[in-house]
């Protein structure tokens, strides 16, 4: 995902100026290392549900503000520094936008992606 000419293009929709005050960005990188326990990785190995990340996301566009949410992520084989997980949520003010955000990711995490790390 090129997030500056997504951007560009929510810009150009027509209510976009009356709807839109915050957009917030998630871009999620492949790490080198483990969360776990601090060892070096290389390579993660993820597996997406697609048709949760779609369900999650209808059910987020239906809160309070929002005005497009737009969630980027594959299955496949990555390497540290790699994107793997682009979320933007566009909406009116960020007591809006800013929780939309946070439990959106944490659930997409948590419902919709099993990964493996593979040790180096």
């Amino acid at each position: 995902m090129d997030i500056s000419k997504t951007i560009a293009e929510l810009k150009k929709r027509p209510d976009f100026t009356e709807k839109v005050g915050m957009i917030l960005i998630h871009n999620g990188v492949v790490r080198a290392w483990s969360r776990k326990d601090g060892a070096t990785v290389s390579g993660l190995e993820t597996e997406i549900d697609q048709k949760r990340i779609a369900k999650l996301r209808q059910e987020y566009l239906a809160w309070p503000g929002i005005y497009e949410i737009i969630i980027e992520t594959d299955s496949g084989h990555f390497q540290p520094g790699d994107d793997l997980l682009f979320i933007i949520v566009a909406g009116d003010l960020r007591e809006h936008v800013k929780p939309v955000l946070s439990e959106l990711l944490d659930r997409i995490k948590a419902e919709a992606v099993r990964k493996k790390e593979l040790p180096s």
